[in-house]
Parts: structure tokens; C-alpha cells; sequence
């Protein structure tokens, strides 16, 4: 199971490279506490242009993650893109390959790997990885109405981590 980071795992902050404004997103908690329970593996995906932007330092990534599991707990993996939009990368979302690489150090195939994620970056590089897709509305947003379905054939919805978690072991 892989989480998409800013918005769905920790509230999105941009380009955050300061821990102290680490909160966890809406939800999350529980939805970890039943993967957990569960015995899933669990991994974080996130692009960081901040990085290519000189914003923030990959060390200042390091110590959001740091917090991130002081807060939530460990996770298995974190996966991270430091480049930006127009750096022609291949591991930044919506490509492929951060998803392909974070299933294979999970020693999982992509056809076992979910990624819960609100953006339809994370959600396209799941599944054209190989991988499956859970869409949540980003919960720390106003609501301005039900997530929008996704488009992409093999994605599911969830109205929120939580019953993102369920879905997926009920599957």
C-alpha cells in the first residue's frame, strides 16, 4: 500500500520543509491503524519540486518524514521526486516509474500495490505502473461537493482514508 504524501497522508503544505507544521490529514489515522493491523506494507510516494526549485533541501524532506513518523508511525518506504515539472525526470508523477520503484523495494508486484492518493498524478502513475488506485477527496479541503470519479478504468473512490483502507482489504 502506498500513500500519495501532501494532501491525503499529512495536510498539504507547500513545498514544506519545516516539521513543525506537520499535521496528519483527516482520517489518516485510522486508516493506518487498520493496514497496520492488517500486516500491510507501507509506503509513501511523493514529488518534491521544492527540491529543484531550491526551496527546500532534501535534508528538510528528510525531517518532514522524520516528523511524519514521530506523528503517524513508521512506514516502509518513502519514495520521493525531488525534480520539478520541466526537469524531463522519469520518477516524477504522473509517470510510472516512483510507483514502479517504491513496489519493487517493497519486494511487491505492482499488480498488489495500491496507491490511496487525491491527485490524479499519483493515481495515473499507479496505474500506469501497473498498480491499483484508491481516489480520496483531499479531506483538509472545503467541500465543494463529492470527489470526483475517476476516469482512469481501473481507479476506485473512497470518501476518505478510512473507507479507502476498508475497501481495499475487502477486496
Amino acid at each position: 500500500m502506498l500513500f500519495e504524501r501532501d494532501g491525503t497522508l499529512i495536510r498539504d503544505v507547500s513545498c514544506n520543509g519545516d516539521p513543525a507544521m506537520v499535521q496528519p490529514a483527516g482520517g489518516i489515522r485510522a486508516a493506518l491503524a487498520l493496514l497496520r493491523a492488517a500486516g500491510v506494507a507501507l509506503g509513501v510516494v511523493s514529488n518534491q519540486p521544492g527540491v529543484a526549485r531550491g526551496q527546500i533541501g532534501r535534508e528538510q524532506v528528510e525531517a518532514v518524514q522524520s516528523r511524519t513518523e514521530a506523528l503517524l508511525g513508521p512506514f516502509d518506504l518513502w519514495a520521493v521526486c525531488p525534480h520539478g515539472p520541466h526537469d524531463g525526470c522519469g520518477c516524477r508523477m504522473p509517470g510510472a516509474v516512483l510507483v514502479a520503484e517504491a513496489c519493487r523495494a517493497l519486494d511487491l508486484a505492482p499488480p498488489l500495490v495500491t496507491v490511496i492518493a487525491g491527485r490524479s498524478a499519483a493515481i495515473e502513475a499507479a496505474l500506469s505502473a501497473g498498480a491499483h488506485a484508491i481516489r480520496v477527496p483531499e479531506p483538509d479541503l472545503p467541500a465543494v461537493g463529492p470527489c470526483p470519479p475517476c476516469t482512469l478504468s481501473a481507479c476506485r473512490t473512497a470518501e476518505c482514508p478510512e473507507a479507502a483502507a476498508e475497501l481495499l482489504l475487502t477486496r
